[in-house]
């Protein structure tokens, strides 16, 4: 940070009101480097969003504005400071999602995302729940054995999901993972598509693949696959099957048939897990043909020990644009025939 600078701003035309200090003192240099981020790009997003400004003066960090934005701006800082100082990361993003979390609920405290962190054995980092809608989405996977993850993309209901199920593999809670998605089309025609089985399912699973190599390196994730240990496979080949001792992952669930979904859902055997997830506003069903998922949601919401987490535009956790992408074409949605 530029050392008793103020960092540029608008200052003519800015309103007069509250002023606030952060004592600075009790931050060693690396922590107080990443609260206030490379070439000071947090406080410029904290200035941008708050229309506040930032400074600095002997050792502390002065917030200047309109009173309610000064204060949260300096309880956004502090409570980022005290992760921080516990040795949590902040990552691109997780700046502007807090704002948007602290001004829709000023008594959330940030600390309590950190706590649902899920740990893979062997990753550097904990998965933390980026959105208080995903943290709830991780407390009801661990606490229920169904679980439907709806919502738009970049919402992290699949990464999630496979998290907790790598997670559930490595500490020996399941034997396997099974991660599934319907290939093709209702029908899964796969027969049309040129080359063997493999190469034809490849496109379609290959999002679980990534997600999975994320999680742990390359060679585990192969050697998992191959002793069995972790399934990717399109959701036609569940049929007939008794998944226990399983943690099933179904992704992209609203392109399944009501037949698929019910097919899957009782393949469920015992000391099992399942977590469904997809989005309703982009099936790709034919015309007349009533998505799975939608229905599974309709039938099953109030049975016990299922729980159903329906994520917004707010927990959009990829570039910024794509939650402004997902807001716009809901607007053209609600306002428009096509």
């Amino acid at each position: 940070m530029r050392a008793e600078k103020k960092i540029k701003t608008h200052k003519d035309s800015f309103p007069q009101g509250k002023e606030k200090e952060l004592n600075l003192a009790s931050f060693e240099a690396p922590v107080l480097q990443s609260l206030v981020g490379e070439q000071d790009a947090n406080l410029k997003v904290i200035e941008r969003e708050l229309d506040v400004q930032v400074g600095s003066s002997n050792g502390s960090l002065v917030i200047s504005g309109q009173d309610s934005e000064v204060e949260l701006a300096h309880d956004l800082l502090t409570q980022l400071g005290e992760l921080l100082k516990r040795g949590e990361k902040i990552w691109p993003g997780d700046v502007e999602r807090a704002i948007v979390m602290l001004s829709s609920n000023r008594k959330l405290r940030l600390e309590e995302l950190f706590r649902d962190q899920v740990k893979i054995h062997g990753r550097t980092h904990s998965i933390v729940p980026k959105t208080f809608k995903q943290k709830v989405y991780l407390e009801a996977i661990k606490n229920h054995d169904l679980v439907f993850g709806v919502g738009p993309a970049g919402t992290g209901k699949t990464y999630l999901a496979m998290a907790m199920a790598v997670s559930a593999l490595i500490n020996k809670q399941v034997k396997r993972v099974v991660l599934c998605r319907p290939a093709v089309e209702a029908g899964e025609k796969l027969g049309f598509l040129p080359g063997d089985m493999a190469e034809k399912v490849n496109p379609y699973l290959r999002p679980l693949y990534d997600a999975l190599h994320d999680m742990v390196d390359y060679e585990r994730a192969k050697e998992m696959v191959e002793k069995g240990m972790v399934e990717v496979a399109p959701l036609a080949f569940m049929r007939g099957r008794t998944l226990s001792n399983s943690f099933v992952v179904l992704d992209e669930a609203q392109n399944t048939t009501s037949g698929q979904m019910k097919m899957l859902l009782t393949r469920i055997g015992r000391n099992s897990k399942c977590v469904v997830t997809g989005d309703i506003s982009q099936i790709d069903l034919p015309k007349g043909i009533i998505s799975g998922l939608v229905q599974a949601i309709n039938i099953l919401r109030d049975v016990k020990d299922i729980a159903i987490v329906n994520f917004g535009e707010e927990d959009v956790i990829r570039h910024p644009l794509v939650s402004k992408i997902v807001r716009a074409y809901r607007t053209k949605e609600e306002n428009s025939d096509i």
